[in-house]
């Protein structure tokens, strides 16, 4: 496997990108792996090289680069929470969607990564971004999925909801049964909201799980079944729309 660290300069500054891809046989179909709210760290960083290694070319930005080059959560002490959570109200779908057009040009010009078949996931925070994305560049986004996403359906103007008519890739959702961040009313939301739309995909309600089910690191929380799950979903959507 290939493994970079790239700086992506865009019209706010440099973001610093993880970028990895197989040695052999490319170029491969282009994956935009957006960060949650912790922040981009290892355990993000082996989770895209469980994508690239079935062949893809993934790139995993420091969605935070407007205000800091590195963040990563404390999670046993939790002591820059606060910091957090003003990292991640500072950023939002728009400013991820420019981003996005980087991240394309980046590709376009890597003889390693074919940059018009793209997929999109995000976790948590950047469920939404995901979503986003594949509705503001239809023609290359071929697949999106959010995991645990927040905010899917919300009163504002850029709400993911209000792009499914404008997404040709296809869409899959995965919720967690108990999520205080998504509760069950905004997944039903959701669901009519997809289901209603010319988009293509579905929503999937993990029974008995919690927010951050997929994130080994996550102590109890972690559900191997249902991360295993996720995975699956993933990979399957992925192959069927970009290979």
């Amino acid at each position: 496997m290939i493994e970079q660290h790239i700086g992506i300069e865009t019209s706010e500054g440099r973001m610093e990108t993880f970028v990895t891809f197989p040695e052999e046989g490319g170029p491969f179909p282009t994956i935009f792996f957006f960060m949650d709210a912790p922040g981009k760290r290892e355990e993000l960083h082996v989770m895209a090289r469980r994508i690239a290694t079935t062949g893809y070319y993934v790139m995993l930005p420091n969605l935070y680069y407007r205000t800091t080059d590195h963040f990563e959560l404390d999670f046993e002490t939790r002591s820059n929470w606060d910091e957090m959570f003003e990292l991640m109200s500072s950023i939002g779908n728009r400013m991820v969607v420019r981003d996005a057009l980087a991240m394309i040009e980046l590709a376009n010009s890597d003889p390693n990564a074919d940059a018009q078949s793209a997929g999109c996931v995000g976790y948590c925070m950047s469920g939404p971004f995901a979503l986003s994305v594949a509705a503001a560049y239809p023609e290359r986004v071929k697949a999106a999925a959010s995991i645990y996403g927040v905010r899917l359906v919300a009163d504002a103007s850029d709400s993911p909801h209000l792009g499914f008519n404008q997404t040709s890739g296809e869409i899959y959702i995965a919720c967690a049964e108990f999520d205080d961040y998504v509760p069950l009313d905004m997944v039903t939301q959701v669901t009519e909201e997809l289901s209603n739309s010319s988009a293509k995909g579905r929503v999937e309600l993990y029974p008995g799980v919690h927010h951050g089910f997929a994130f080994p690191d996550r102590g109890d929380i972690y559900n191997k079944d249902a991360a295993e799950r996720h995975w699956e979903r993933i990979h399957s959507l992925f192959d069927r729309n970009l290979k």
